[in-house]
């Protein structure tokens, strides 16, 4: 007599899981494995959350398997395994699902239907697919606590979360800083750099060569001469500050041909961005060009609005020559190394773009739309008041909200930090003790991410979710901060 039942020829795979997975809940497999190794060495999992105000989809199948794999072999090797469930119930996946619901698109909307109704609505929002989770979960043997999840809007975790910023708060890693950060205009937030990895999308931009010329003469330069400068983001013209120049840089006067402008270029590019045929009138460094004075694209900021160098050219290390003029228009509010050229010189601040995207009053000519699709308007004016050199298509990777999709901005803003480029090769030094699979991760875009890290943005203008634990006396004369945790 056969040790074995014969196979069915025809067997339902389907029917054949659903027949383990009963087994599975008449034996309570999960609950007698984790028993039968109490005492082991412990290798714990805690789910990273999914958002349960959302069905499940394939993708979510996947992960699991990774996540289940893991500790199921760990178990095998002998280890006391605990796998916890968790749910994550605050942030922007939760807000715009119920903005959605309610037939609106924006921060001005929202408090308009008021902060704590449309936090009720995110509240009672985050459970409403949880069964189908659940039934997911159990469906593709996932083994995992789901009876006894954490859950990030309970005040049990939002105090753990407290604790450790405290934490950070005691080491001097927790601060507050006005930097240049991406940000999301229809959000009305600011993301971290891991979030901005998430959505990059190809685009076509114009991309614009523009002429400034010279107000007064500066050494073998002349008054009417033009400065050339380069950009992809036409509408950061309208609050030019100043032009960077490279101080070991060559740089030409050169004629192109058939006209009788004057142009300064890097030499490296003046072919490629002049023509092979142009005439060279005399060279100079980049520090031969430091002070030299010019008209600004438009007049909406005058020079005096940015401090004494406001319009004049400056020195900086971070212009090259690969691609553009080798003059770098900058735009303090738009640009990191924009923002940090201007701290370097003093100079000050100007931000004619509001939260929400558009440019304020101050900019009269483009209102109504995103200060990007402003694009095309603002390369014609440039073309109507001749500083248009030339303008054509390029097509690069730019950061999108990985959430609703909207291109970014790069805006100066104040935000609350986590530094952790002070602990980075602490975290290097990690990572090699770490075993990825697959390998290449190691090294590859997880290192590479830790070797590039940049303080954590952590803070977000917005509504559901976990209160930073910092109180500041507002009263004045008085500078007193307090962090709870």
């Amino acid at each position: 007599m056969s040790r074995y039942e014969p196979v069915d020829p025809k067997q339902s795979f389907p029917a054949l899981e659903e027949r383990v997975l009963e087994r599975w809940r008449e034996r309570d497999v999960f609950a007698r494995q984790l028993a039968g190794r109490e005492g082991a060495p412990v290798w714990s999992f805690y789910e990273g959350p999914p958002t349960a105000n959302g069905r499940p989809g394939s993708h979510h199948v996947l992960a699991r398997v990774f996540k289940d794999i893991y500790p199921r072999y760990k178990s095998m090797c002998g280890h006391y395994v605990p796998r916890k469930a968790g749910w994550d119930c605050h942030g922007l996946p939760v807000e715009l699902e119920v903005e959605k619901e309610l037939g609106i698109s924006s921060k001005e909307e929202i408090e308009e239907f008021g902060i704590a109704e449309f936090n009720q609505r995110c509240r009672d929002s985050v459970f409403r697919y949880v069964s189908d989770w659940n039934t997911l979960t159990e469906r593709i043997g996932f083994w995992v606590d789901l009876e006894n999840p954490y859950v990030t809007m309970d005040n049990d975790y939002m105090e753990s979360v407290w604790w450790s910023l405290r934490q950070h708060w005691d080491a001097g890693r927790l601060y507050r800083g006005h930097k240049v950060v991406p940000y999301c205009p229809r959000c009305g937030t600011a993301l971290s750099s891991h979030e901005v990895a998430q959505g990059y999308e190809d685009q076509i931009d114009p991309s614009v060569y523009v002429r400034l010329p010279l107000t007064t003469a500066h050494g073998v330069l002349e008054h009417g001469d033009s400065l050339l400068v380069w950009t992809t983001t036409p509408w950061t013209l309208i609050s030019h500050a100043a032009v960077a120049v490279g101080p070991a840089i060559e740089y030409m006067r050169v004629r192109p041909a058939g006209s009788e402008e004057v142009l300064v270029v890097a030499a490296a590019l003046a072919s490629r961005v002049v023509g092979e045929d142009a005439e060279i009138l005399g060279s100079l460094s980049g520090a031969d060009l430091e002070g030299a004075r010019y008209e600004a694209p438009f007049d909406y900021l005058r020079a005096e609005d940015f401090g004494p160098l406001g319009h004049s050219v400056l020195l900086a290390d971070f212009v090259t020559t690969e691609d553009g003029t080798g003059l770098v228009h900058t735009a303090l509010a738009f640009g990191e190394d924009d923002f940090r050229l201007g701290e370097k010189y003093g100079m000050t601040l100007q931000n004619p773009v509001l939260p929400n995207g558009h440019f304020d009053g101050s900019v009269p000519d483009f209102q109504g739309k995103l200060v990007y699709d402003h694009n095309p308007e603002i390369v014609e004016a440039l073309r109507e008041h001749g500083r248009l050199f030339r303008v054509t298509e390029y097509e690069h990777a730019y950061p999108h909200c990985w959430r609703c999709g909207t291109a970014l901005l790069y805006y100066a803003q104040s935000s609350w930090y986590v530094g952790t480029s002070e602990v980075k090769d602490r975290m290097l030094a990690a990572n090699e003790e770490i075993g990825w699979h697959p390998e290449h991760i190691k090294d590859g875009r997880f290192g590479k991410w830790l070797a590039n890290n940049v303080d954590w943005a952590l803070s977000r203008e917005r509504y559901w979710g976990t209160p930073l634990p910092i109180w500041e006396c507002t009263a004045e004369e008085c500078d007193e901060t307090f962090c709870a945790g």
